[in-house]
């Protein structure tokens, strides 16, 4: 036999059928999902396969299943945070391939960080630099891990800042994603004071709204993480 395809599962088309609604906007966020028995009704399948399209639903975090008397199923308020739980699942995938290098990371980070640099110092409000300024760190007492969570937060807030979540979103899974080799131990010796004293740099660009000095100060912190990392043939776990 040839030219066969393995049809998905029903619970899967039901699934993908809801989540064109949901994604082409034909459902709005808060909207209720009709009840189980008349979406059998309407799909001619069991309450099973409904039950199971719903979870594949709740844990793409499209949909809020409640209980009770005013419960059902309810299409999610989009939030970047869960959204991009499953792209940083598919950039770690990706990154640990041996199809994409460390330059392939610094391309990505340049396209989207020095722009938000620069939306965030047009942008910012005076909690956006206080949840900045909260992502330092002291390279002279605190210790690796703790230097790696605050780059991350550092990062993530300025792309906050630029009041555009589509920024948040995409720039959240390069810091969450797991890579494969950890070769800290081959950056130079002061890596973490420079690197602090760039993100205090970018602090200033960001209070004073300079938006060209903040698109600067971005750019020149990439150029020394890519001085400093670009002997490697894969991608390691660095800050910056």
């Amino acid at each position: 036999m040839t030219g066969s395809t393995v049809r998905p599962p029903a619970y899967q088309l039901l699934a993908d059928e809801l989540r064109a609604d949901i994604t082409s906007g034909r459902l709005q966020p808060g909207e209720r999902l009709p009840p189980e028995p008349e979406l059998c009704v309407q799909t001619g399948v069991s309450r099973s396969t409904v039950r199971e399209a719903l979870r594949l639903l709740a844990s793409q975090h499209l949909i809020v299943t409640t209980r009770g008397v005013t419960g059902g199923s309810f299409v999610a308020h989009p939030d970047a945070e869960q959204l991009a739980d499953g792209l940083a699942a598919g950039f770690t995938l990706l990154t640990n391939s041996a199809d994409v290098g460390l330059a392939d990371m610094l391309e990505l980070r340049r396209a989207l960080e020095v722009p938000a640099a620069g939306l965030a110092a047009a942008r910012r409000t005076e909690e956006h630099l206080i949840e900045i300024r909260s992502a330092l760190f002291d390279p002279d007492v605190d210790d690796f891990e703790t230097m790696m969570a605050a780059h991350a937060a550092f990062h993530m807030a300025v792309a906050k800042a630029t009041g555009n979540p589509l920024f948040e979103l995409v720039v959240r899974p390069l810091y969450h994603a797991k890579y494969g080799e950890d070769v800290t131990v081959l950056l130079p010796a002061d890596y973490w004071a420079r690197i602090d004293a760039d993100h205090r740099q970018l602090i200033d660009c960001l209070a004073a709204r300079d938006v060209e000095a903040a698109r600067r100060a971005a750019s020149g912190h990439l150029d020394y993480v890519d001085v400093s990392t670009r002997e490697r043939e894969v991608i390691p776990q660095y800050g910056g």
